[in-house]
């Protein structure tokens, strides 16, 4: 890839139908970008608290990105149209969902190549498992990388910093 993308917003990923949807269109937003999966110990906790901070914070321009992943333990195995029954009856998430993707190996979406290009010291390079979520700032750009077992509940903080920063640079 020799055009090294400069910030998320130079990037373009599927939905959950499989449109293109160039994420230009988040420009501005604080967004928090998670590779989810339905059958994991983590789904019930993780979606619960990702929605209570989605629908506090979704009017002051913050977007919870969900991706699903089926690398870890194969907890999502289902289809694009399953993953979104799942996760809009069962936990009403209004959210987007995006298309299936891979987050580790060969190949790795072009996005995670990206977000986990930061220095993220002791993570490394590999997402752990299931619910690992990155902080992007109103510019694109990963600003911190939880664990999965970070409860979203616990970035709120965070997220209320990166809302609150005014784009005087911009």
């Amino acid at each position: 890839m020799a055009n090294q993308p400069k910030s998320i917003y130079d990037l373009t990923v599927k939905d959950a139908n499989g449109s293109n949807v160039d994420l230009s269109i988040y420009d501005g937003k604080v967004l928090l970008i998670v590779n989810v999966a339905s059958k994991c110990g983590l789904t019930n906790s993780n979606y619960s608290e990702l929605n209570q901070l989605y629908a506090k914070y979704k009017d002051q321009g913050f977007e919870v990105l969900a991706f699903p992943c089926n690398q870890f333990g194969d907890e999502e195995p289902g289809s694009n149209e399953q993953i979104l029954e799942f996760v809009c009856t069962r936990f009403k998430s209004e959210f987007p969902v995006f298309d299936k993707i891979e987050v580790n190996g060969e190949n790795t979406a072009p996005m995670y190549k990206f977000l986990k290009s930061g220095k993220w010291g002791i993570f490394g390079d590999d997402i752990q498992w299931n619910f690992a979520k990155f902080l992007v700032d109103k510019k694109g750009q990963p600003v911190e990388r939880y664990y999965p077992t970070t409860s979203p509940l616990t970035i709120e903080r965070d997220i209320q910093k990166l809302i609150s920063v005014l784009d005087a640079s911009s």
